[in-house]
């Protein structure tokens, strides 16, 4: 399906999120949504990076409208405050882009008590989506069908998960490798994915009693040149791989990366029926996602276990 984000319709009057704005895939992608008049909120680390980002985006669109929201992904206190921020501010929402991600870093947990890469990837985001749920539905009963979504970023080294998917047991894998514990943080996502559009898709019981439609991507962006892996660890054979995939141009500018969320997220060629699914580049409906990825029965106990255990820790009611 060939997309370009020039194709994308005027977007004046919505609101969109992108998390991991500052560099990379999400700050091509919250730049391209202003492009189009939307009002895009950016997840930065800091206020002084949220600044940066917003100069860096203003200087390519000088009539872009940019706020940021402050929140590391290891602090799932911050997590929550901006998205109780957010809630303060805005009165609708027609977009998110859960997009900040590590890749394959030492092992470390974070002062939340989880491994690194599976709150970063997986649980913070988790935990910011439900709280903008409520509100997300509420713009859906405003609009047409098909306006409010949300776009989760996941990878192809979903692959690399441990064999049964998720470790439930101890889901921090202190003895596995990091492309171990960042493919269990990326099927999340897409298990993730799956579980929102089963229960707020266009054929979901929301839906059908009238309580707000959403739709929901889960995207494998491809192979693109970013600052993902700067703290990875990745073992000789990967870079036998990669090193010579770069050589033949099958790695892409972090622009290009950033396209096929852009489609899902906001693009009007994105049909009713290509909702749940897993995408990758560029813009193509039909990814090649795991068999733990199409596990519906994996999706629905990762969700139990989640829920669970962020109620237990606060973070959601």
């Amino acid at each position: 399906m060939p997309f370009h984000p020039d194709s994308l319709p005027d977007l004046t009057g919505r609101v969109y999120i992108v998390t991991g704005a500052t560099t990379g895939i999400g700050f091509h992608t919250a730049a391209r949504l202003a492009q189009h008049h939307a009002h895009v909120y950016i997840c930065a680390r800091s206020a002084p990076k949220g600044e940066t980002t917003t100069s860096r985006i203003l200087t390519l669109y000088p009539f872009a409208k940019i706020s940021v929201l402050v929140m590391d992904h290891t602090r799932l206190a911050t997590v929550v405050a901006a998205a109780k921020h957010f809630l303060q501010q805005k009165t609708c929402l027609h977009g998110l882009v859960n997009n900040a991600g590590i890749m394959s870093t030492p092992y470390a947990l974070t002062e939340d008590s989880y491994e690194e890469q599976w709150q970063t990837n997986y649980l913070a985001h988790w935990v910011f989506t439900s709280h903008l749920l409520p509100l997300m539905l509420s713009t859906s009963k405003t609009t047409e069908p098909g306006t409010v979504r949300i776009v989760n970023l996941s990878s192809s080294g979903h692959y690399g998960a441990p064999k049964n998917g998720i470790n439930f047991a101890d889901t921090s894998l202190p003895g596995e490798k990091g492309m171990t514990r960042y493919g269990q943080s990326k099927l999340a996502n897409i298990l993730h994915a799956k579980t929102l559009h089963t229960l707020y898709g266009p054929t979901s019981p929301s839906s059908l009693a009238g309580q707000g439609e959403i739709w929901v991507s889960a995207v494998h962006p491809g192979f693109v040149k970013s600052d993902l892996g700067n703290r990875a660890e990745l073992p000789g054979l990967m870079w036998a791989v990669i090193v010579p995939y770069r050589w033949i141009g099958g790695e892409i500018d972090a622009d290009t990366g950033a396209w096929t969320s852009l489609h899902c997220v906001a693009g009007e060629g994105m049909r009713r029926e290509e909702c749940g699914g897993y995408w990758q580049r560029i813009a193509d409906p039909k990814g090649w996602q795991s068999g733990l990825a199409r596990d519906w029965g994996l999706a629905e106990r990762l969700e139990g276990w989640t829920g669970e255990e962020m109620r237990r820790g606060g973070w959601v009611e």
